[in-house]
């Protein structure tokens, strides 16, 4: 079968690795993809909004599939668009509906479902612009750290932690006043503060059943010791040790069965990828946020540890008979370590020759922010290559990739060697 993956970064490169290695995949096309993406199928240039320009893609090629991998296409409605089109119904996509892509798409409407299901989450309330002044005395009445979050997607900017009133409200202000993060924060959730270590376990469903995928821990300071500015994520690390068999039987319980029962109980068809952003209290689960789609450093560190054919898994989700498909993990461990660009997170060197990727011995290079000019490869974005490694412990393997990181070389080029390393 023809399939197409919609996306540009070390997520969707991660895919394309595994579904090429599939007998069930005869072309595969990633549109827009990568320089790296380029090795396992044929990049198409076009936006992922772009929804006509898909439409005319998977006609021409035959397409039979298409997996989304961000979030943007699918909060903006790219399945519904596939369902309300005559030549496009039967084609399936992998990622929820425009109504089931909300547990992303807006903070408020995920900490409600959460609530209507008693699935563990921080207290919290919700503020528009005409209910500021009830948002201002209600921090007042909180602990602190607070946590502030921007209602709509924000390009992973707009969750605020702040440690003192003064700061929380004056967030608060320019958030719903001031339009801090656009439109994205014409609602904001005021949370409480979770004291624990953050993880992350991604289900796929078919809207019925579900399959637990392997957890992960990424790092999203660009800083050695967690230090500095939040990222997009520099690193990742499957399984996490502290997430025993004991604990994630709590997280399916407690989490993972009331979020697909919910689901199904309002009407909300759901074929997709759900990441559960969770927080571990003293061995407790909370579920800090939903997304709807794969993590990113996270897929590059999970996708290595599963043994099955992922697009078997695929079908079973479009063909809703999920639960009947073979599915095998590796017990080996994954480490991934994000190279970025100089001056990252902040304004950063861009359109930089990158060489060394042939000396990589025993990892794989899945390729974030890349392009090419004429025969070189160049960076084109903040995170430029995600090097994982899979080894049999959670030691040789972050030495792996650590080493394998620092033989690729391009100018201004940086990455943490700290990864993983309080884990051990």
């Amino acid at each position: 079968m023809n399939i197409l993956i919609i996306g540009s970064g070390g997520r969707e490169s991660a895919f394309a690795w595994k579904l090429s290695q599939s007998t069930l995949c005869e072309q595969l096309y990633i549109a827009p993809g990568n320089a790296g993406t380029g090795q396992y199928g044929i990049n198409v240039n076009l936006k992922v909004t772009d929804f006509e320009g898909i439409k005319a893609l998977v006609l021409e090629k035959g397409i039979n599939m298409v997996l989304v991998g961000p979030e943007e296409p699918l909060v903006k409605g790219i399945h519904d668009f596939f369902l309300a089109d005559e030549q496009l119904k039967n084609v399936p996509v992998i990622g929820p509906q425009q109504e089931g892509a909300q547990l992303e798409g807006s903070k408020d409407f995920s900490k409600q479902f959460m609530q209507r299901y008693n699935i563990p989450t921080a207290a919290s309330r919700t503020f528009t612009r005409d209910t500021l002044q009830d948002g201002l005395e209600y921090l007042a009445t909180q602990g602190l750290p607070i946590v502030l979050k921007a209602d709509g997607l924000a390009a992973g900017k707009g969750v605020l932690i702040c440690t003192t009133l003064q700061e929380a409200q004056q967030e608060l202000v320019e958030m719903l006043n001031e339009a801090k993060f656009g439109d994205a924060s014409s609602k904001v959730v005021i949370e409480q503060f979770l004291q624990g270590i953050e993880l992350s376990v991604f289900i796929l469903t078919d809207g019925n059943s579900y399959k637990i995928l392997p957890s992960a821990k990424d790092y999203k300071r660009v800083g050695e010791g967690d230090t500095g500015l939040n990222t997009g994520g520099m690193g990742s690390v499957s399984p996490v040790p502290f997430a025993d068999k004991d604990f994630l039987s709590k997280v399916e319980q407690r989490i993972v069965i009331p979020t697909v029962e919910g689901l199904k109980a309002e009407g909300i068809p759901y074929k997709g990828f759900i990441f559960i952003g969770l927080m571990n209290c003293d061995g407790e689960p909370y579920t800090i946020e939903y997304n709807c789609r794969m993590g990113d450093p996270e897929t590059e560190s999970v996708l290595p540890r599963i043994e099955s054919d992922l697009v078997d898994l695929l079908l079973g989700v479009a063909e809703e008979n999920l639960i009947e498909k073979q599915f095998t993990i590796s017990p080996k461990v994954a480490a991934t370590v994000m190279c970025v660009a100089g001056g990252y997170p902040g304004e950063y060197l861009k359109n930089k020759v990158m060489s060394g990727l042939e000396n990589i011995r025993g990892s794989i290079a899945f390729h974030a922010g890349t392009g090419m000019q004429g025969d070189d490869v160049i960076t084109t974005g903040g995170r430029v290559i995600a090097v994982t490694s899979l080894q049999d412990d959670m030691f040789t393997a972050l030495q792996q990739a650590t080493l394998d990181a620092s033989r690729i070389y391009y100018d201004g080029k940086y990455f943490r060697k700290d990864i993983g390393f309080d884990l051990i």
